[in-house]
């Protein structure tokens, strides 16, 4: 008698669909997460400059309130007749709002020129959303 050869058989064991699904979700829960962190980047950078005009709208803003407080005082010299000490008062506030003037201006028009959206999270955010339409 011969011995009967014992067959084995090695199955790869393939995910069941439920595993596929868990994975899937954990896949999507990490990149919804990166992606979050990428447009919080963006944002804070895109922050940063804008308070940087925001900074020159302020210093606009001290600079015009000194003007202000100067015209005041020149006012109160007028007041007192005395020409040429208002005179050089009031020359001398309207310089300096004339400056805070400019330095507000320019701090507004370079914050109408910012782009404060965060484009590259969302064109990342666009190009997933691409991806998983197609392998679907």
């Amino acid at each position: 008698m011969t011995p009967t050869p014992i067959r084995t058989t090695t199955t790869v064991e393939e995910p069941s669909v439920g595993e596929l699904f868990g994975d899937l979700s954990r896949q999507l829960g990490a990149l919804v997460r990166q992606e979050a962190r990428l447009a919080g980047t963006e944002l804070r950078a895109k922050a940063s400059n804008a308070g940087r005009e925001l900074g020159l709208v302020a210093a606009g803003g001290a600079l015009a309130y000194a003007g202000l407080l100067v015209l005041l005082a020149a006012l109160v010299m007028l007041l007192d007749l005395v020409l040429p000490l208002w005179l050089s008062a009031l020359l001398v506030g309207l310089v300096v709002a004339g400056a805070g003037y400019a330095l507000i201006r320019r701090g507004l028009d370079a914050l109408k020129q910012q782009d404060l959206q965060p484009r590259t999270a969302l064109r990342s955010i666009r190009e997933d959303v691409t991806l998983i339409k197609e392998a679907a």
